[in-house]
């Protein structure tokens, strides 16, 4: 049975839509997320939570701390070794997500560039160190500006990475990849997605993020740092979590932090759609999504296999 992809930026009302197609389908859920696979980083990256999900299984949620490792490669060998259980059990499956990099990796691989050399890897690690990220991020973006538009200018890991690639071979990381991608996918795809006009995705955006704080978010955020997580960690540089521990340091009013996630938030939501908008093969539905049109448009996708 092919698999079915449900993408589309935050606050489109992914998770939703994908809970309702399981229960319909007798599918289980695989997620496609960078943070949500973070133990303990629950109200800001926006799990499901067992009431929402009503038994559906929602694999490569909660399956590391926030101080582990974590990265494309261990994503992929751990997606397609769940991918693999699924379709031993005779069960649909559909990937939930919005972390195109998670996605392109788990269905084509990993893009094949070279190392970065020792030399570049260990002053680009001094710059970081030093605070120069932003600075790496613009430079990255005369070099590589399709790399450059989909990562966050905090993103350390990858921005590290896409101009260590560049200063080691000359060629942008986009190009490699471009060079790596296409061909057959490791598991046949049908592709969904879920947009909204600008406004209201902003405006959804908005009430996600107020949602969240009232949930509870900077209590969460500060259960982490106290249970001794360092605020230096990649996983609590995940979206608006970096802006809590700025709050809770001191170094930010409420106000400014939240109206700092929610600029990170919208500019997040852009690159996802930039990102998405590339595969010509998703058929998108415009919000409010019509649910009854989703399962049905789906029904017809696997009914026809």
């Amino acid at each position: 049975m092919t698999i079915l992809a449900l993408v589309g930026p935050t606050a489109s009302g992914k998770t939703k839509a994908a809970i309702h197609l399981a229960h319909r389908f007798n599918a289980e859920i695989v997620g496609v997320d960078a943070s949500q696979v973070y133990r303990g980083l629950d109200i800001g990256t926006g799990k499901a939570t067992p009431e929402e999900l009503q038994g559906v299984p929602h694999h490569l949620i909660d399956v590391i701390d926030p101080d582990e490792p974590f990265d494309a490669a261990e994503y992929v060998r751990r997606a397609r070794a769940v991918i693999r259980h699924i379709q031993v059990s005779g069960k649909n499956i559909i990937l939930c997500g919005g972390t195109g990099l998670y996605f392109r990796s788990l269905l084509f691989g990993l893009c094949d560039a070279p190392a970065v050399l020792p030399v570049h890897q260990e002053r680009l690690r001094r710059r970081i160190a030093a605070g120069d990220v932003h600075a790496l991020h613009t430079e990255l973006m005369d070099v590589d500006p399709r790399t450059a538009q989909r990562l966050s200018p905090n993103d350390k890991q990858r921005i590290e990475r896409a101009l260590g690639v560049f200063l080691s071979t000359g060629k942008p990381l986009s190009v490699w990849q471009d060079e790596h991608g296409g061909g057959t996918p490791a598991f046949p795809v049908h592709w969904v997605g879920l947009r909204w006009d600008r406004n209201t995705l902003w405006k959804r955006i908005e009430q996600r993020i107020d949602g969240m704080l009232a949930a509870g978010w900077i209590e969460e955020v500060q259960s982490l740092l106290e249970q001794g997580y360092q605020s230096q960690l990649n996983s609590l540089s995940a979206l608006g979590y970096r802006y809590i521990v700025a709050h809770l340091n001191g170094e930010l009013t409420k106000e400014d932090m939240t109206f700092r996630t929610l600029v990170a938030t919208r500019r997040y939501a852009k690159r996802q759609m930039t990102w998405f908008k590339g595969n010509d093969a998703v058929q998108w539905f415009d919000g409010p999504v019509d649910l009854e049109k989703l399962e049905a448009y789906v029904a017809h996708l696997w009914s026809d296999e």
